[in-house]
C-alpha cells in the first residue's frame, strides 16, 4: 500500500525556519565570542576573528531574508491537467507553453504530476528533475506524487501554503470540503487552446493577464 504524505510541501516552510534558525544561532555565537573577546582578553586576534564572524553571519542571514522576500509570484500547476489541455492528449510541448506563459507573465510555476505522468509523455517512469529538463524548469520546482497517490491534495496544499493560485480544469470537488479556498473566484485559473491560440482565465486571479516590462513585475507572495 503507499504512503501519501499530506502537505509534503509544508517542508518548504520548515526548511526556510531551519535556515532562518541557524543563521541566528551563527550570528548568536560570534556575538558571544565578540564580547568575550573584549571583556576577557585572553587569546590575542580573538576578537578580530569573532568579528569576522559576526560580519559573516550578517551577510549570510540578510541573503536568506532577501531571497525570501525577492520571489516572483508562485502558482501551483496541476501538470497531469494541463498536458492534455490540447486536443485531450498529454502532450510535453502543451505543458511546455503553459509554463513559458507563466514565466513571461513574471509568475514561477511549480509543477506537480501524478506519478504516470511520464508513461503518458515518454513511454516510462519519469523523476521531477527529468520532466523539469522537458519544462524549462529545475527539479526543485516539479514534484512526482508517489505511485497509488492521488496528485490533488499536493496542489491544493502547496497552493495553501504558498499562497498560490492554481492552474488546472480539475474542480477538485472530492478534496473541496478540505479546502474551501476553492470557492474563492479566480483561486483555480482554467486555460484551453482556441484552436493554435493558449487562453488563460485570469480575470478573477489577480494575476497579470499580460507580461509586464522586466521593472514592474511582482516580487512578493499572493496574500
Amino acid at each position: 500500500m503507499p504512503i501519501c504524505i499530506k502537505g509534503v510541501s509544508s517542508f518548504l516552510r520548515l526548511e526556510y525556519a531551519l535556515v532562518m534558525i541557524v543563521q541566528w544561532l551563527l550570528l548568536s555565537i560570534g556575538i558571544v565570542a565578540l564580547v568575550t573577546a573584549h571583556v576577557l582578553p585572553v587569546m590575542p586576534g580573538m576578537a578580530i576573528v569573532a568579528e569576522a564572524w559576526v560580519i559573516a553571519a550578517l551577510l549570510l542571514l540578510l541573503k536568506a531574508v532577501l531571497r525570501r522576500r525577492a520571489r516572483v509570484v508562485p502558482v501551483v500547476v496541476d501538470g497531469s491537467n494541463v498536458m492534455h489541455w490540447r486536443d485531450e492528449t498529454p502532450s510535453a510541448e502543451t505543458l511546455r507553453e503553459v509554463v513559458d506563459h507563466l514565466k513571461q507573465l513574471g509568475l514561477s510555476p511549480d509543477v506537480v504530476f501524478d506519478a504516470n505522468a511520464g508513461y503518458l509523455l515518454a513511454g516510462r517512469y519519469l523523476r521531477g528533475d527529468e520532466l523539469g529538463r522537458m519544462l524549462g524548469l529545475p527539479g526543485t520546482q516539479v514534484r512526482v506524487v508517489p505511485r497509488g497517490c492521488p496528485a490533488d491534495p499536493e496542489i491544493l496544499d502547496m497552493a495553501l501554503d504558498k499562497r498560490a493560485r492554481v492552474v488546472s480544469n480539475d474542480r477538485f470537488r472530492d478534496w473541496a470540503q478540505d479546502h474551501p479556498e476553492l470557492t474563492r473566484p479566480g483561486h483555480v485559473i482554467r486555460g484551453r487552446y482556441d484552436g493554435d491560440k493558449l487562453v488563460l482565465d485570469m480575470h478573477d486571479s489577480g494575476l497579470p493577464s499580460i507580461a509586464p516590462r522586466r521593472d514592474q513585475r511582482p516580487e512578493t507572495g499572493l496574500h
